[in-house]
This record gives C-alpha cells, structure tokens and sequence, in this order.
C-alpha cells in the first residue's frame, strides 16, 4: 500500500540532496575542535554549514550556536532567567520574570513550570479564539521586571502564525530579551532577523528536510546569554561538547534548499491547504476548523469533527494508507485534549476530535483527493460507532 504522508509539522523527510551531503561527509571523522588535518576538514563543514543558516534567515554566522535539537534551544533561552552570571544577569534571579503565551510548544510549557518551582514568577498569556496570542493581555503582563518574553512564532499545532513584533516591540518597551521559537516558521516563512530585531530565535534542522538531532539558535550580538551546557569551548564557549558534524552538515543543506525552494513550495501548499479544507467542508458535516485561514500557515489544516476521537480517526486513517497526527508529537500518547484547543475555548464536544493535517514537498493533489475520498467514510463509521455522538451502544 502506498504510504501518503501528511504530517510535516512532526518531522518531514530527509531531502535527497541533503541525504547526499551526509553520505558525502561520512569520511570526515575528525574532531572539529582539532588543529590537525582532519580537524581542519570538520572545521570547515560546520562553519560552512553556519554561513548559511546565518544567511537564511539574515544573520551574522557568529551569531548562530548549533545545538542538539530545537527543545535544547530553547531550554538554553529560558534558562538565562535564573542565570546569575556577570555577563548575563539582568535581574536578581528571585526578582526575575518570565512572560510565555499558553500554547507554547511543551519544552518551553514544562521548563517555565521548572522555572517557577525554583522561584521564578511565570505569567501566562491566552489567545483568542483564532490561536492568536492576546497582545493587550501580554502588555499587561509584561514589567520592568521581566527578563524574558517568549512568544512562538507558528503553532505547530494550528498553524497560527503569531504577531510577533508586536509582541516583541511589548518585551523591548519594557526592557525584556524576546525570544521566539520559529521551528515551524523557518525555511516555510521569509525571515530577516535584522528587520525583526529578535534577540534569540530558535530553529531545527528535522523541519525543513534536514537530519534529526541537530537545530540552531541564534543569539543577537551583544544579548546577554548563559550557556546550558558547560564544559568545553564549542560554539563560541556558548554550548560545550563535540559537534555533530554529520547532522550540522546536512543541516548546511537543507537550509540553502529551503532558500532555493520555499517560495514555489509555498504557493502550491496553499493551493492544497484550500482544497483540503474546502473538501472536508463541503463532505463532512459538524466539523470545526481550528486553523484560520487568515492567520496560519499555508502548510497545515487543523480540524475537529464533532462526536468522534481523534485517535480513532487516525488509526483508521492509517490503515488507508493516511499518516496524520491529533497534535504535537512530542504530545502523542497522552489522552488529554489539545492544550492549544483548550486555550482556543473549542467547544467541549469537539475538544477530542482534531486532526492536524502538515503537507510538505512531497504532498500532491492526488494524495489530497485520496484523504477527500477515504476521511468522510471513516468519520460516518466513527459516528456510528460513538455513543456520545448517537451511536449504538
């Protein structure tokens, strides 16, 4: 059976071109940190690989610290809270806030909770019914004693691209470092981080058709900055241990496809997402849509069909051949509703229902009028079968 792939925001797959890079630096054993010959060549593939990730998003190559994953960047940023070193210390770590909206991705969610066990003061913005962060409530929020305002700037979940510089020209007024999690923004989205004038910004490499265990962060020259890991001289004293030299380089070229592709990519990805969407509209009643077309991604459909689970439907969607996802994978096994459905005040009967639908490169208009012929069957047995929703018992 051949195997339709609709979950993008998850991961996407390796590109050839970068897969090819991989196996071309496989020789290239030595440690980058090395001043012998071997040394020198890992030396080159990861600086070359940091001269354009700079380039793909504006920014100076120093200003770009590889690390282990996208989570790992961001748990670097928040930890500058409670840092208490010379160079990095803006408040009192006891005097310290740290403002987030509600629908962060789970490793900003469950470190800022970390955060608050050890004294930080953590303030939570919502968003409105569309999955837009409530700026009125986050200039509330934010005071002369918050350190760091954190606002993502697409939900992996939804799609919902956020009004990031707003929310950071709110952080700046008050004098706070901005950070924003653009994992599902980069390489989808034109981003110049000069224009923006974010102090930190997250990426990963598994999102745009890199390799997996490997991301980025870029620090603003002249941010205060603590490193997470210490120990070791890597990335300009800023993140300690080996380099992964294989994972950075194949992120190297994922990044410079993306610079060459996305803007065609995109075009077409919205001319499926409104087709999808229009399909299941159009096919299938009681459902609700919790990607606005106004505000999201090109690349995802989030949607909630009354009466039936999310999980359910996607089982039956794989056993046709449709790989999807009820949220965020790093979420998955977990039976509780949507965090970011919840906060979005979805209607309790649609809360375990959602679908999130990521297309990608590879995604055809074939493969979408197959998930149009197959979902409505599924959904009207699911029905049948759904006690909640009038079915038998």
């Amino acid at each position: 059976m051949q195997r339709m792939y609709f979950d993008h925001n998850a991961t996407t797959p390796l590109h050839p071109e970068v897969k090819h890079a991989i196996i071309e630096s496989l020789d290239v054993f030595g440690n980058p940190s090395s001043l012998h010959e071997d040394g020198r060549r890992a030396r080159i593939l990861i600086e070359t690989a940091r001269e354009k990730v700079a380039a793909l998003i504006n920014a100076d190559p120093d200003e770009i610290m590889f690390t282990g994953s996208g989570s790992e960047a961001n748990n670097t940023v928040l930890s500058i809270v409670i840092c208490s070193g010379a160079s990095c210390n803006l408040h009192s770590p006891v005097d310290s806030d740290l403002v987030i909206s509600t629908i962060e991705h789970p490793c900003i969610i469950e470190t800022s909770k970390c955060l608050e066990n050890r004294g930080t003061r953590v303030k939570r913005v919502g968003v409105d019914s569309r999955g837009l962060v409530k700026m009125d409530d986050l200039e509330q929020a934010v005071s002369a004693n918050t350190s760091l305002v954190s606002v993502m700037m697409v939900n992996n979940e939804t799609g919902a691209i956020q009004d990031v510089e707003k929310a950071l020209a709110i952080a700046h007024a008050s004098g706070a470092l901005f950070h924003t999690d653009a994992v599902q923004a980069v390489g989808k989205l034109p981003l110049d981080v000069r224009k923006l004038d974010v102090d930190f910004l997250t990426i990963s490499a598994h999102k745009i058709y890199g390799p997996k265990g490997v991301g980025a962060l870029y620090v603003r020259k002249g941010t205060p900055f603590c490193s997470l890991i210490r120990g070791g001289h890597q990335e300009m004293g800023r993140r300690a241990g080996t380099e992964n030299t294989l994972g950075i380089a194949g992120f190297g070229r994922a990044v410079e496809l993306r610079a060459e592709e996305m803007e065609a990519e995109a075009e077409r990805l919205a001319e499926l997402n409104t087709m999808l969407r229009d399909g299941i509209e159009s096919r299938i009643e009681n459902i609700h849509f919790n990607s606005n077309p106004e505000y999201c991604l090109h690349s995802t459909l989030n949607v909630s069909f009354e009466g039936v689970e999310g999980e359910s439907l996607l089982l039956y969607l794989d056993h046709e051949g449709v790989e999807v996802s009820t949220g965020s994978a790093c979420a998955s096994g977990s039976l509780d509703p949507s965090h970011v459905l919840l906060e979005m005040n979805l209607p309790v009967e649609f809360t375990h229902g959602s679908l999130r639908m990521s297309m990608g490169r590879s995604t055809t208009r074939e493969e979408v009028d197959y998930v149009l012929d197959v979902l409505p069957g599924i959904v009207k047995k699911l029905r049948r079968m759904s006690t909640v929703y009038g079915g038998e018992r």
